[in-house]
């Protein structure tokens, strides 16, 4: 490997007309994370000196998206060659630098990995000679992609399109996956000189593998596994790379050491985080910003998104945790409780039927079934706070801001609204009033009428 500098273009320009959106497709999300925002990541795991991003004409929303990176604005949509075409400027110091290379990568192709790239990378560099490196794979289909020809030493001749090829060159299978590298005087050279003569009037990439032929140029191919080039234009290929990356979610799961009883049934995000000797029960679901510490369990049907869960708890079944929650060491939270911006101190339990908002839950307190924290004046949310140890009654209504001192008990079925203190014991209710015999009276009234 040389030191050569690396500059990545991504081309994130297209109106993905068939997704049916408002939303620019390259900003649909694929395990939570727009899939502008994958292909980044597989680029900048190869540390590039920059990366160069084409957007289309208003598209603040992926400008945004990209807001890290040179943003290029393609005013015409003209084809992926007219793409880099209006890369060319922020590229210009390439243009004379026959030790660099240019990497071109779609914004569309969320499962493509900074592995696949790296290979290719590696083949340019590591031989010379070869001034083109594109990406290949072997489609199940064929159907209407382009075939890479190949001499006997592995040089491509060029690339057909399926329409202007012939029955022999349509047995093909090895096909074009559309990324490219190339070194960074050459790539820029045989970029300026592309040609529009065609149908549509625009400028190809695929162009450049001919391009370079005519001048004797090398060119060779790296293979990528199907998935990894898996383009996105429609609802149901968006619903395809959801598919696998779960599956890839799941696989490494399971191999840092955590039990997925239903593999099938788990969704994971992306940046999901979780530990070992964790086991995960069928049907539940994590959305972003979610970290699982060691021997968690992870009861069904519970939805989890931006929390953490400390070592040893058991969340669920059906437990719904929210944003800012964290869960302590050894907590417990059972069936239909819900958590939003609450931090749960070790061994602390709230195990049926309840909300907890804006609290703050004492080591070892215990919340009855039923209770809520009434965190929200239709105005502004307040913190409900109880002390280690306090043990809360079922079906109690905590009213925001208010403090359960350490150790304090309240009744079942109160409203607290004023601070329980230290030890104390609190009830909030109306007076039971019993009149015998009443029942039976009321019966036989009913009776007559």
């Amino acid at each position: 490997m040389t030191s050569n500098k690396l500059a990545v273009v991504v081309l994130a320009a297209g109106q993905g007309t068939r997704m049916k959106s408002e939303l620019p497709k390259v900003l649909h999300p694929v395990a939570g994370r727009a899939m502008l925002r994958h292909v980044l990541d597989a680029a900048e795991s190869l540390e590039p000196e920059r990366i160069i991003v084409v957007v289309g004409p208003g598209s603040q929303e992926v400008q945004k998206a990209a807001v890290s990176h040179h943003i290029v604005v393609q005013e015409e949509r003209l084809g992926t060659g007219h793409a880099v075409m209006c890369a060319a400027d922020a590229l210009s110091d390439y243009a004379n630098d026959d030790s660099s290379d240019v990497l071109v990568i779609y914004g569309d192709t969320p499962l493509l990995t900074g592995e696949t790239l790296k290979q290719m990378l590696d083949l340019r560099r590591e031989t010379p000679s070869t001034k083109l490196v594109g990406l290949a794979f072997r489609p199940a289909d064929p159907a209407q992609y382009g075939r890479f020809l190949l001499d006997a030493s592995g040089v491509v001749e060029g690339i057909v399109e399926f329409a202007d090829a012939d029955e022999e060159i349509r047995k093909i299978d090895l096909c074009n996956a559309g990324p490219l590298i190339g070194e960074g005087r050459t790539f820029l050279e045989l970029v300026k000189g592309l040609q529009n003569d065609n149908a549509q009037g625009e400028y190809y990439l695929t162009d450049l593998f001919a391009a370079a032929r005519k001048d004797s140029l090398e060119a060779r191919i790296v293979e990528a596994p199907v998935d990894d080039v898996h383009g996105v234009n429609s609802r149901a290929e968006l619903a395809v790379a959801e598919s696998v990356m779960q599956d890839r979610l799941r696989a490494k799961a399971m191999a840092g050491g955590a039990t997925l009883i239903a593999p099938e049934t788990v969704w994971f995000s992306c940046d999901t985080v979780v530990g070992r000797d964790v086991v995960i029960e069928p049907n539940v679901i994590f959305g972003p910003s979610v970290v699982i510490s060691d021997n968690v369990q992870i009861r069904a049907f519970s939805h989890v998104e931006g929390a953490k869960i400390e070592n040893g708890a058991i969340i669920g079944p059906y437990a719904r945790l929210r944003p800012g929650t964290e869960i302590g060491v050894g907590v417990k939270i059972g069936n239909f409780v819900e958590c939003k911006n609450a931090i749960f101190g070790t061994g602390s339990k709230a195990n049926h039927l309840s909300y907890v908002g804006d609290s703050t839950v004492g080591p070892k307190a215990n919340i009855g079934a039923g209770t809520i924290t009434c965190n929200y004046d239709g105005f502004n949310k307040s913190r409900t706070v109880i002390g280690a140890g306090a043990f809360i009654g079922s079906n109690s209504a905590l009213v925001a801001p208010v403090t359960i001192g350490e150790g304090a008990l309240v009744g079942a079925g109160s409203t607290i609204v004023e601070e329980v203190p230290k030890d104390s014991m609190a009830l909030g209710r109306g007076r039971q009033v019993v009149f015998p015999e009443r029942a039976a009276f009321f019966r036989e009234l009913k009776k007559k009428d």
